[in-house]
């Protein structure tokens, strides 16, 4: 992804390797990463057993905040693409227990889509 797609907040799927050795710390011993979303410094992450949002924080992006959500907590989610006047992509993802839903902007039609697919993968098994 380049500096200019990542600046517009074009999220795009990473290689796991990437990202293996941040996760190895907060990752249960028998849990596998399974796909990982870029936006901007953020991430979306699927495991086997659960979503994880990571907010970097700050200048340097140090500061880092690890949002855990298991699948069985995630009640629904939908993916609002960008119009003609609305540049921008939502997705909101309703928690069990939480009043209003946890919101992710995109700025690129095809990534929210990947991301809604994943969600359906991991969320909607019988």
């Amino acid at each position: 992804m380049g500096l200019f797609s990542g600046l517009l907040g074009n999220a795009g799927q990473i290689d796991l390797a990437d990202i293996e050795t941040e996760f190895s710390q907060i990752l249960l011993p028998d849990e596998k990463l399974q796909q990982a979303y870029k936006v901007i410094r953020d991430l979306i992450v699927f495991t086997d057993r659960r979503l994880i949002f990571v907010d970097k924080q700050g200048l340097t992006g140090s500061k880092k905040e690890f949002m855990s959500v298991p699948y069985r907590s995630i009640m629904r989610f939908s993916a609002q693409t960008k119009g003609h006047f609305d540049l921008e992509s939502d997705l909101h993802i309703w928690l069990s227990g939480a009043d209003s839903p946890l919101t992710k902007t995109f700025n690129k039609d095809g990534s929210i889509l990947d991301v809604q697919k994943a969600l359906a993968q991991y969320c909607c098994r019988s």
